[in-house]
């Protein structure tokens, strides 16, 4: 809240204050503001949590702010993919951009798992969200942590958690967006917040092997035989069986219910148990991931044993009460982007601020519950 006190009274040449009404008034609207900017661990923090949409054992309860910031500026991997403005690449003999001030590593040669190359010749910056899929390649991979790309940019190197263990053979030059589907909770986890390349590929084989369990033998057959994670949600048995948990109609009844509302985030539950927060800068931004967060959501539904527990609005806004911690490490492109790590009492917090001109806000925050 901001009070321009200045407009509300002046000082005659004795120093006596006129219109003491208005000054009593400001210095009401001041004591009451107080206990909320205490309470408030961040400018836009603000958040407010609704009722559930439930669907199965997956429950979405909205998530509305009190400010909401313009974000058309910025540009998705697939809008970037799609235009063909944004390329990435095997890092084969390729060297990423190095910052001034920064270590110049040995080049290398050759691809490698956890390193692509991405160019951004388009005249917007690029947002990447942790969990997004590439495919191609030598291996399909997921986006290792948010980031933003400056316009114009290339080559960049970027970090990333293979999620096909089973292959090492070019089946493309160059990597193409999934699109509709993002990495579920338990595959991004052990990327974001452990940095573990083995405990992906152990939640991919686990997620994959679920999957499969699920699906009628005869269906089943379409997803044994690989280790993609991408082949096996991109295949027809999987596809038709998250349309009957779901399905497309339902995504969309729910974006709309997610619009109508205002909400910038969703706060995720399973059986019942808060896991999981995803919140942006704005509805607009909440919307062009929707059909990818809502996928994930659905996936780490399918592959989790349904206990039937209901849904808690209280738990849900105790785990957007608290977005700070004992812990927390930064990481800054200057005039780009801060990227923080937050560790708190069984939770990781990550928040992404741009740093762009006139847009220094947090675009993205994600809120991760120990399971």
């Amino acid at each position: 809240m901001s009070t321009n006190m200045s407009s509300g009274y002046r000082i005659t040449a004795g120093g006596q204050l006129r219109n003491l009404t208005t000054i009593a008034a400001c210095l009401f609207c001041l004591l009451l503001a107080i206990p909320a900017w205490a309470g408030m661990p961040k400018e836009d923090a603000s958040y407010r949590v609704l009722p559930a949409i439930v669907r199965g054992n997956l429950a979405i309860f909205p998530v509305v702010a009190g400010r909401s910031h313009d974000t058309s500026q910025l540009m998705t991997l697939d809008e970037g993919v799609s235009s063909g403005q944004v390329t990435v690449n095997e890092a084969e003999d390729q060297r990423g951009l190095i910052r001034p001030g920064q270590f110049m590593p040995p080049r290398r040669s050759g691809a490698e798992v956890n390193r692509l190359v991405l160019y951004n010749n388009s005249s917007r910056p690029l947002l990447l969200l942790a969990g997004e899929i590439v495919t191609g390649g030598k291996q399909d991979r997921i986006i290792g942590a948010d980031r933003i790309v400056s316009p114009n940019t290339g080559p960049i190197d970027l970090g990333v958690f293979c999620v096909e263990p089973g292959r090492w053979v070019g089946s493309s030059t160059k990597f193409g967006s999934m699109g509709a589907q993002m990495a579920q909770p338990s595959v991004r986890t052990p990327a974001m917040a452990e940095r573990n390349q083995n405990q992906v590929w152990d939640n991919v084989r686990a997620s994959n092997a679920k999957m499969a369990a699920a699906l009628s033998s005869s269906e089943a057959v379409a997803v044994t035989g690989t280790s993609s994670y991408a082949k096996v949600f991109e295949s027809e048995p999987v596809k038709k069986k998250i349309a009957t948990y779901s399905g497309a109609e339902s995504e969309q009844v729910i974006l709309s219910e997610l619009r109508r509302k205002g909400a910038v985030g969703v706060v995720v539950a399973l059986n019942g148990r808060v896991l999981w927060a995803d919140a942006f800068a704005s509805t607009e931004l909440l919307a062009k991931y929707w059909p990818k967060l809502m996928r994930s959501y659905v996936a780490e539904a399918m592959t989790s044993v349904s206990t039937g527990t209901s849904p808690d609005i209280h738990e849900a806004e105790r785990f957007m009460a608290n977005l700070g911690g004992g812990r927390e490490v930064v990481e800054t492109e200057p005039g780009v982007y801060r990227r923080a790590d937050i560790t708190g009492d069984g939770y990781r917090v990550f928040e992404l601020t741009s740093l762009l001109p006139k847009s220094e806000f947090e675009v993205h925050i994600t809120k991760i519950g120990e399971r």
